[in-house]
């Protein structure tokens, strides 16, 4: 009984976190508004000297645009579908001040934020900053300080 079992827990690297939750949340902003226009199909004819084959692979770019458009509408309903469950998963103020700074169309600043709800500035940063952390944990996105400690 005198060994005991102990281990460390890796620590956060904040700022890093931090970059990387907004990244997403700002990914999760662009897939809501927009679709790559180089995903269109090409409507001008091309020609080519080199003899069409005959395998089971698309040549037409109409084709090859439509299964580009559908991946990447699939990826993003996904992506939404991840950021949207995550967002749930906070609480109420969390999820309050998540939603209302980083997923709706409007930029607003953290001053009008913090303003509008009616809490002191320090009070907003706090649950804003465990709200971060939770949506890295449940993005699986958080970032490590030392990468080499591992949970083996």
């Amino acid at each position: 009984m005198s060994s005991q079992l102990s281990f460390e827990l890796p620590v956060i690297d904040r700022d890093t976190t931090k970059k990387l939750v907004e990244a997403a949340l700002e990914k999760y902003r662009i897939y809501l508004l927009t679709q790559s226009l180089d995903n269109q199909p090409k409507v001008t004819q091309s020609f080519s000297i080199v003899p069409p084959t005959n395998t089971n692979k698309f040549r037409s770019s109409t084709e090859d645009a439509a299964i580009r458009n559908a991946d990447y509408d699939r990826e993003r309903s996904e992506y939404i579908k991840r950021i949207f469950t995550a967002v749930n998963r906070l609480n109420y103020w969390e999820r309050a001040i998540i939603i209302r700074r980083y997923m709706l169309e409007d930029d607003v600043y953290d001053y009008e934020l913090y303003n509008e709800m009616g809490m002191s500035e320090r009070k907003y940063y706090r649950i804003k900053a465990k709200a971060f952390y939770k949506l890295a944990f449940a993005l699986g996105i958080e970032s490590y300080e030392n990468k080499d400690v591992t949970g083996a």
